[in-house]
């Protein structure tokens, strides 16, 4: 049999993002976010292309997206509501890192597959960082989508994407468990 690590399984097994509203200061500073970096880069990555990038978002930046968000959402005639939400998402945090899918030309690598080891990245910068002690949520939201905003907010090029914005910080309280997938409806076993 091979060598368990029972502290990470147990881990996966009971891991659960924390609700972004829900996290507040203290962030990690620099010295403490840097592991959770490096631990999101070591991803599934077809070929070692790398086709992803990383904004870490203080504070201040955060503030400056809200901004571009409300100018965005005023354009295209969004109605309060989804004005206030979409620039409330960036107003809420205090740290957040854009995870952006930068494809690499590649004749071996479909491009679908650079697109799940962006969305691996986001996967593995939340559990670095939930690991880690932090709170951590991945949002996205119909900003990360829209090619103005995402655009004037990071400086994305034509070929870029927004995969996720993970939130970090500390939890205020612990969420309550959610219902989980029921694995006889969602797993198929074949021995042939």
């Amino acid at each position: 049999m091979p060598e368990k690590n029972t502290a990470a399984v147990e881990f996966l097994l009971t891991r659960r993002s924390r609700p972004a509203k829900t996290l507040s200061l203290p962030v990690p500073d620099k010295e403490a976010l840097t592991p959770i970096l490096q631990a999101a880069l070591r991803t599934p990555d077809h070929g070692k292309l790398e086709p992803w990038r990383l904004i870490v978002l203080e504070r201040p930046a955060l503030v400056r997206l809200a901004d571009i968000a409300q100018s965005r959402a005023e354009a295209l005639g969004l109605d309060t509501e989804q004005t206030a939400k979409a620039r409330a998402q960036f107003d809420m945090g205090h740290l957040a890192v854009a995870v952006i899918e930068s494809p690499v030309p590649s004749e071996k690598i479909p491009a679908v597959e650079q697109t799940y080891s962006a969305g691996a990245v986001c996967l593995s910068l939340l559990n670095a960082a939930l690991a880690s002690g932090w709170g951590a949520n991945w949002l996205s939201g119909w900003v990360s989508h829209d090619r103005p905003f995402v655009t004037e907010a990071f400086g994305l090029t034509a070929e870029e994407r927004v995969a996720g914005i993970v939130y970090l910080g500390t939890e205020k309280f612990t969420p309550p468990e959610r219902p989980r997938p029921n694995l006889e409806e969602k797993i198929t076993w074949r021995s042939a």
